[in-house]
Parts: C-alpha cells; sequence; structure tokens
C-alpha cells in the first residue's frame, strides 16, 4: 500500500475588482468619455482655459491608478521560515 501525503489547502481570498472594471464604473468612464467629446466639440475656450489645472490634476491620478500594481502588503507569498 502506497503512502499519500494529503495536505489542506484553504483558497485564497479573491482580489477586489478595481472600480473601474466593474460594468458601474465602465459606464461612469464612458459617460466621463461623452463629456470631454461635447466639452472638446462645443466648449474649446473653455476647455483651453482650464487645461493648467487639469494637467496639476492627473499627478494625484496618476498616483492613484500607477501605484495600484504594488500591492502594498510587504508580503512576498513565503510562509515563516522562508518556504513558499
Amino acid at each position: 500500500m502506497t503512502h499519500h501525503e494529503h495536505t489542506h489547502h484553504t483558497p485564497e481570498p479573491q482580489a477586489r475588482t478595481p472600480w473601474y472594471r466593474t460594468w458601474t464604473g465602465l459606464a461612469g468612464l464612458g459617460a466621463a468619455a461623452l463629456a470631454a467629446v461635447y466639452l472638446s466639440l462645443d466648449h474649446v475656450d473653455h476647455v483651453l482655459d482650464a487645461l493648467p489645472l487639469l494637467v496639476l490634476l492627473l499627478c494625484p491620478l496618476m498616483h492613484l491608478f500607477m501605484h495600484g500594481g504594488h500591492g502594498g502588503s510587504g508580503k512576498d507569498g513565503k510562509g515563516a521560515g522562508g518556504e513558499g
């Protein structure tokens, strides 16, 4: 008779879907895109007046979206003692 080692693995929790990948987020981004097209076609002067402010607003937005892939937990997936 052979010896079978049975280990029970608990499933890892599912990562939460970012808001911009949900249906509500996509609808909001679509509405924002339509608003941007409308403003760029009918209100060019207002958009150009606000352009410096929009460039400054890009800084916090880039931090929100571009730093999302870091994980933030500081764990490398290995258990105690370096066993993975």
